[in-house]
């Protein structure tokens, strides 16, 4: 995309504040929005999950709704059967991971699908602010909301960051330009994410949108951050931080050596191992990585030089995050 498809982001900016506020062209007065379905993959967090149906029961754009539940064994499934019977339900009776979404999508028939966990919901236009988004420029593939985090209501640290994305992007983009995607609160193109394959399986869940980031880039598609549409998050108790955080830090590196050059792999690579904790979770990460080290040079395909620049100015911003911490 260059320069030349300049469609005045001023102008957008405005229109999609409005949009946000129920003015979106998708936004007929009691009908539907047609545009987007909601996926949500889950394990036994049922209370949660509920409470983010209601959420998006209640939106005025009625998306539907497609829930993977990864063999939950705390009567998630048959809640979701018996209290939200619109919702399509997929068991696959095991934990897929990430790649539940990929089930989910197989299913989707609408031009573009959001996602949200089950502890995160839509808030109401904001689904047709993001669709208008992608309406008007041909070029995105995804959209980042603003993360409000309850009960308070307070912006998630991580929004700073993507504000001021230091991602290099034309001027047409209604938005700053990203090297990656937060599941948990983006809207996408339904046939760039199929065009792409989804979340790798290898990956399975925990900083899994790197590498979806970064070959939906290399095929030529944007990622914009955009501050109209807004993602509540209200994040649950039942959680493993510590896995959490052995799967993001052995995700990031086999991330880094699939598709980033072997300068720039081998310096990500000697920062982490430098700044992260010194304790027996960063050790098993890091032997994770090794282990699965020639599963992945088997799958390496460095990035084009421009997506590559991006990544490298990312780079910088991270060593100083205050969101961005291999900590639990």
């Amino acid at each position: 995309m260059t320069d030349d498809q300049d469609q005045g982001r001023d102008q957008d900016q405005d229109q999609d504040q409005d949009q946000c506020q129920g003015k979106g062209k998708g936004q007929g007065v009691g009908a539907a929005d047609g545009r987007t379905t909601v996926v949500i993959i889950t394990r036994d967090r049922r209370d949660e999950l509920l409470h983010t149906l209601d959420r998006l029961a209640e939106l005025p754009e009625r998306p539907p709704v497609i829930v993977t539940d990864n063999g939950s064994t705390d009567g998630t499934a048959e809640a979701v059967a018996r209290l939200h019977p619109q919702v399509t339900l997929l068991r696959p009776g095991r934990n897929l991971g990430a790649v539940g979404r990929n089930v989910a999508v197989r299913q989707v028939r609408t031009p573009y699908v959001a996602f949200c966990d089950d502890d995160s919901w839509w808030a109401p236009g904001s689904l047709a602010a993001a669709a208008d988004l992608l309406d008007r420029h041909p070029g995105l593939a995804s959209v980042t909301a603003r993360i409000l985090v309850e009960p308070e209501g307070t912006e998630d640290p991580i929004v700073a960051e993507l504000r001021s994305s230091p991602v290099p992007g034309p001027r047409w983009l209604p938005g700053p330009a990203l090297g990656s995607v937060l599941a948990a609160a983006t809207c996408m193109r339904t046939a760039a994410f199929r065009s792409v394959g989804g979340f790798s399986p290898r990956l399975w869940l925990g900083g899994e949108e790197e590498l979806l980031a970064a070959d939906l880039a290399a095929l030529g598609w944007w990622l914009v951050f955009a501050p109209g549409p807004v993602i509540h998050h209200a994040p649950s108790d039942a959680r493993d931080a510590t896995a959490r955080r052995v799967r993001g830090l052995r995700n990031t590196l086999w991330f880094t050596w699939q598709r980033r050059p072997l300068p720039a792999a081998a310096r990500r690579t000697l920062f982490l191992a430098r700044t992260v904790p010194r304790d027996r979770a960063s050790l098993k990460a890091f032997a994770q990585a090794l282990a699965g080290l020639p599963g992945t040079l088997a799958h390496r395909s460095v990035v084009p030089a421009r997506v590559e620049r991006g990544l490298r100015l990312l780079d910088e911003t991270q060593r100083v995050s205050m969101a961005r911490r291999y900590v639990g």
